[in-house]
């Protein structure tokens, strides 16, 4: 969370271009959003009894479960500028990369507003946004094969978010790139995010972060996202 805050703080600035990382938590994280009620959210008990971290994000949105044998997450920050002003046009731009590189591993995503994407009805991907300065950041999950038996048991969900989706429970409502094909792998599950991201923006040339960059993200790593103060502020 410290590298993607670095990385909106530069792109602000101009430091550096319009960027595109692939990330894994380590251990696996519920990272919560930024204004949401840590206890309304997640059964710490059991993250606790299982080593599961919990950090609050700089981007609004839900609980998302990082699983670190399941998950990569994607963070991108950009000029939001153009097609890209728009915050819920925005979502629909960016989050077509993930579509694009679930449509490489075989399956029709499509996009359902405001932020998430779906399979077969079912939710594969969701994203969140923040904008400083100009600049956006927008980071996501692609499950390609989380551990949805954890996933329930970790992350509350009230029963009129469930009412509205016309499911019993979390189980149902999700999906992953295993349950849909019957296999998964994490490097065809990387490969695809980066083909489907080059299909929206065109290539994509790698890069190394800088020494300051690493030196920030550290630091907003140290005095505010391991705070336990700021992590139960609502």
């Amino acid at each position: 969370m410290g590298m993607d805050e670095a990385l909106l703080e530069s792109r602000a600035r101009n430091d550096i271009p319009d960027t595109l990382r692939f990330f894994q938590f380590e251990p696996s994280t519920v990272s919560i959003g930024y204004f949401q009620s840590i206890s309304d959210q997640v059964n710490l008990k059991t993250c606790n009894e299982r080593g599961i971290d919990v950090v609050r994000r700089m981007t609004g949105g839900g609980s998302v479960f990082h699983d670190n044998h399941g998950e990569i997450t994607y963070s991108v920050v950009m000029d939001a500028n153009g097609g890209l002003s728009d915050f819920e046009k925005s979502y629909g731009v960016i989050c077509q990369g993930i579509v694009e590189a679930l449509g490489v591993l075989g399956l029709e995503a499509e996009f359902r507003p405001v932020n998430d994407v779906l399979v077969n009805g079912r939710k594969i991907s969701g994203s969140a946004q923040t904008r400083r300065g100009g600049a956006i950041l927008q980071h996501g999950t692609l499950m390609y094969d989380t551990d949805l038996e954890t996933l329930s048991e970790i992350l509350y969900v009230s029963k009129e978010k469930l009412s509205d989706k016309y499911v019993q429970s979390v189980r149902k409502r999700v999906t992953t790139v295993r349950e849909e094909v019957g296999r998964a792998d994490f490097d065809e599950a990387l490969g695809a995010l980066r083909e489907g991201f080059t299909k929206v923006f065109g290539d994509l040339n790698d890069a190394m972060p800088s020494d300051d960059l690493i030196g920030r993200s550290q630091r907003l790593a140290r005095e505010k996202y391991m705070d336990h103060d700021r992590l139960f502020l609502r």
